[in-house]
């Protein structure tokens, strides 16, 4: 899948990610049934990793619960 069909403009932080904090991702939710995720530090020239909107749903929920690694 080509980053082409992400909207530009619909790239955002998790609203943890402030405090001049560089670790960070941006997600992009614009394309049905995909997110888009990318390093928040390189912004428009970072590689973009396309997820299935069901595995970021199990990846979020795998974060919450500690499950993620286990």
């Amino acid at each position: 899948m080509s980053p082409a069909p992400f909207q530009e403009r619909a790239w955002y932080k998790s609203s943890y990610s402030n405090g001049g904090q560089n670790d960070c991702i941006e997600v992009n939710p614009s394309r049905p049934g995909h997110v888009g995720v990318r390093d928040s530090k390189l912004g428009s020239t970072s590689p973009m990793l396309p997820i299935r909107a069901a595995q970021w749903v199990c990846l979020i929920a795998a974060v919450q619960d500690g499950t993620l690694g286990a």
